[in-house]
């Protein structure tokens, strides 16, 4: 007996030994073929559950798609490069998962695969979520882009999963000759409220930042950095929440359709809205507590600089949107409010769409109409006492108390100066009370905490991956 407990643990030992040797052989094997630079190639349909590591960096080739029932799991600190010259794009198709959760100290990164110094706009795709939420278009409305499949369904709740803690950077490129066929930072095609989107920052996107094609999904601490097109677009139905955003625009840089902060429409040219998929569910989102800074000079409406267009609007709402925007401060546009389009009109004075809590400061021009809607009525309806919104010439902005670091493109703060008029004056009304809401007293995405802090990227063009 004796003789087999000494042989037992002789074994074991052994065993231990063997083991240790071989975590000693050296690092793990890739986890699928790579490149050149050693990075593991994402490329074609992704049709088994998978876990992309921290330890590994990867690189989306061409449309990679997530098919129906497959979740894609991404480790906190992973580095996923987008290949330039086949239009990187990651898709999570509807019925797929992506559940990507960084933390604030360990940031999932999108961004392009070109080297430090050399990055710029449209270097790659975005990353697309498709989900099976309510829109009002038909199923046979193709994706934009070229991207395969439909969009949208019954759903409300659909869960596309979670995107917390990440940055998408250098994405948003036209993928097809066709007018309006792009893809954005992040794209939203019918995703429904069931997924979980906090912490995303989208920079140096060659369209828009942020763009949801109808769908139900709710949003909060999103952060458009330098975008080319608009910051926050929506369309097609959409009616989630968000609350806590920010953009900081380049205003050297604009895109030929004018630039805006908010575009929103329920679609071209937004009426009939007389039954599901033939225009209903208006687009009747509601955003609160969105800061955006664009010039801290008087603004141009001349091309910008670097750019392929100029700046238009800091809210551009049209074609019967009802969109709703509270406690939120605008600085730096030609225009401030564009309330276009009668259908449009009616939903602000039906009191569908509120603006409540609005400072829209230094614009040269800070409410106009069109569409049929005179500026009269646009401007009676922006000044409506009871609404709490406030106009600001570009002589008084320094009685906002913004930060000196505001407008500090590599390195903004964004933390209004103590005694600052935003830090009060909040609006709440019906919309705005929702329990997704915070109540928090001030106006626009900050009060006393910066939380960008930490997970951000400001200056992705010189980062090292």
């Amino acid at each position: 007996m004796k003789l087999l407990k000494n042989w037992l643990l002789i074994s074991a030992l052994a065993l231990a030994v063997f083991a240790c040797k071989n975590d000693d052989d050296g690092p793990e094997q890739p986890t699928g073929p790579v490149d050149a630079q050693g990075r593991v190639i994402l490329e074609g349909d992704i049709t088994q559950n998978r876990t992309l590591r921290a330890n590994e960096k990867y690189i989306l080739r061409g449309f990679v798609h997530v098919t129906n029932g497959v979740t894609l799991t991404i480790e906190p600190g992973t580095v996923i490069f987008g290949d330039k010259p086949s239009t990187g794009t990651l898709i999570i198709e509807r019925g797929a998962q992506i559940q990507a959760r960084g933390t604030a100290t360990q940031p999932i990164v999108f961004t392009s695969a070109q080297p430090a110094g050399s990055r710029a706009y449209g270097d790659w795709g975005g990353l697309v979520l498709v989900g099976r939420a309510p829109v009002n278009q038909a199923e046979s409305r193709p994706i934009e882009g070229g991207i395969r499949g439909q969009f949208g369904g019954t759903d409300a709740n659909d869960n596309s999963g979670t995107l917390q803690y990440v940055r998408i950077e250098f994405p948003g490129v036209a993928l097809t000759t066709t007018t309006n066929s792009e893809v954005n930072g992040l794209t939203l095609y019918g995703v429904g409220a069931g997924t979980t989107i906090d912490h995303i920052q989208v920079s140096y996107s060659g369209d828009d930042s942020f763009e949801w094609f109808g769908g139900t999904a709710n949003a909060k601490y999103l952060v458009a950095h330098r975008g080319f097109d608009d910051d926050f677009d929506t369309d097609f139905g959409f009616i989630g929440k968000v609350q806590f955003g920010v953009a900081l625009r380049d205003p050297a840089v604009a895109d030929q359709s004018a630039s805006n902060a908010f575009e929103s429409d329920n679609f071209d040219p937004g009426t009939p809205a007389d039954a599901p998929r033939n225009g209903l569910p208006l687009t009747e989102p509601v955003f609160a507590n969105i800061s955006v800074f664009a010039f801290n000079q008087a603004p141009s409406s001349d091309r910008a600089p670097n750019g392929s267009g100029s700046y238009g609007r800091a809210m551009h709402l049209r074609r019967n949107t009802a969109i709703s925007i509270f406690n939120s401060v605008f600085v730096g546009y030609p225009e401030g409010l564009r309330l276009d389009g009668t259908p449009t009109l009616a939903n602000a004075i039906a009191n569908r769409m509120q603006l409540r809590g609005i400072v829209l400061a230094n614009m040269t021009t800070p409410v106009t109409g069109a569409g049929g809607v005179t500026n009269q009525q646009a401007q009676d309806f922006f000044n409506t006492t009871a609404y709490g919104n406030q106009i600001v010439t570009l002589a008084n902005l320094s009685t906002l108390g913004l930060n000196a670091n505001t407008f500090n493109l590599t390195a903004p703060n964004f933390l209004p100066n103590p005694g600052s008029s935003l830090l009060t004056g909040a609006i709440r009304t019906d919309k705005g009370s929702d329990a997704f809401f915070e109540n928090v007293p001030y106006r626009g995405a900050f009060g006393t905490t910066n939380w960008t802090q930490g997970w951000t990227n400001f200056d992705p063009q010189n980062t090292q991956y």
